[in-house]
C-alpha cells in the first residue's frame, strides 16, 4: 500500500490537506510532535468518512529522532512505502532582527530548514528506487518577499524554495516532482492573533484564505494532471503578492 506523509498534520492547513488526500483513496500518515490526541482526532474524522489514516510522531528538528520513527514504520510495514511526502510543519519565532535571540533564530531553522531536510532525506532512497513519487512542500509568502520581524522565519522557508528547485533537477529522471505551495494570510492557529480587518484590505480578494484552499492545490500536485510540473512555486494568497 502507498502512504502519503503529511507533517504537522493535526494543524489547521495540515489536518484539510491530510482530509484531501483521504478523499482521493489516499492512506494519509497524520505527524504529530507533541499533540498526539489532535493527530488521533484528524485520523478519526478520516477513518469516520470512509478514509485511511494513522498518526505517526516525531520531532522533525531531530534527525536522529526522524530516523528512528520512520525506520521503526518501515519495519512494520514491509509491504508498504510512503509515495508522496508534505513538508508541512513549521514554527515562528517573530522578533525584529536586533533583539532576536540566537534560540529564536535556531529553533525556526532547525523545525522548518533542517525539518525539511530530515525528513525528506529519510524517504529519499525508496521512492527512487520505486521511480515514483511526489513531494510538496508548504512555504510561505514571507520566504518570497520577506516580512519584518519574521528574519528567520522567511529565512528558513526561501530555503526551501531554493532546495525546491534544486531537488526537481535532481530527481526528474526518476519520475519523482518536488514542488512548493506558498500561502498567503489563511485562517489557522499562525494567523488567529493578527487583524483580519486591517489586512484583508491589502488583499485583492479582500479576505484571508480556507486552509481547504491551500490543501486542493496539494490534491492537484499529487494527481496524474500533475505529473508534468516540478520545480515550481505555487502561490495561494488572494493576489496580495503578484
Amino acid at each position: 500500500m502507498d502512504y502519503a506523509l503529511v507533517t504537522g498534520g493535526s494543524g489547521a492547513i495540515g489536518s484539510a490537506i491530510c482530509k484531501e488526500l483521504a478523499s482521493k483513496n489516499i492512506t494519509v500518515l497524520v505527524h504529530y510532535n507533541s499533540n498526539k490526541q489532535k493527530a488521533d482526532n484528524v485520523v478519526s474524522d478520516i477513518n469516520q468518512n470512509g478514509g485511511k489514516a494513522e498518526s505517526i510522531g516525531f520531532d522533525v528538528a531531530d534527525n536522529e529522532n526522524v530516523k528512528l520513527v520512520l525506520n521503526i514504520w518501515k519495519e512494520n510495514h514491509p509491504e508498504d512505502k510512503i509515495t508522496i511526502l508534505v513538508n508541512n510543519a513549521g514554527i515562528t519565532k517573530d522578533n525584529l532582527m536586533v533583539f532576536m535571540s540566537d534560540t529564536e533564530w535556531r529553533n525556526v531553522i532547525d523545525t522548518n530548514l533542517n525539518g525539511f531536510f530530515n525528513v525528506t532525506s529519510s524517504l529519499l532512497q525508496p521512492m527512487v528506487l520505486n521511480k515514483w513519487g511526489r513531494i510538496i512542500n508548504i512555504v510561505s509568502l514571507s520566504g518570497q518577499k520577506g516580512l519584518p520581524g519574521q528574519t528567520n522565519y522567511s529565512a528558513s522557508k526561501a530555503g526551501i524554495v531554493a532546495a525546491t528547485k534544486s531537488l526537481a533537477q535532481e530527481l526528474g529522471k526518476k519520475k519523482i516532482t518536488v514542488n512548493a505551495i506558498s500561502p498567503g494570510y489563511i485562517q489557522s492557529e499562525m494567523t488567529e492573533e493578527l487583524d483580519e480587518k486591517i489586512l484583508k484590505k491589502l488583499i485583492p480578494l479582500n479576505r484571508f484564505g480556507k486552509p481547504e484552499e491551500v490543501a486542493s492545490i496539494v490534491g492537484f500536485l499529487v494527481s496524474d494532471g500533475a505529473a508534468y510540473i516540478t520545480g515550481e512555486l505555487i502561490s495561494v494568497n488572494g493576489g496580495l503578492y503578484t
